[in-house]
């Protein structure tokens, strides 16, 4: 898989909260709690979340609701 194919796979928190329409501060009240998607923590501390476990947590919800 090349960088630019992954970097479209990976989003960073800034899209997450955006497409979540979440701020950023209640996405990491979610991460606390275990309720928020799986996060990749890279070296200098930034996160990544896979498009596919977005996707997966939100069918999850969905199924919930």
């Amino acid at each position: 898989m090349t960088t630019a194919t992954r970097s479209r796979t990976m989003l960073t928190l800034a899209e997450v909260c955006a497409e979540l329409a979440v701020s950023r501060s209640t996405f990491y009240d979610w991460r606390a709690k275990r309720r928020a998607p799986r996060c990749i923590k890279l070296p200098n501390g930034d996160l990544r979340i896979r498009r596919s476990d977005l996707e997966h947590w939100l069918d999850d919800r969905e199924d919930a609701a």
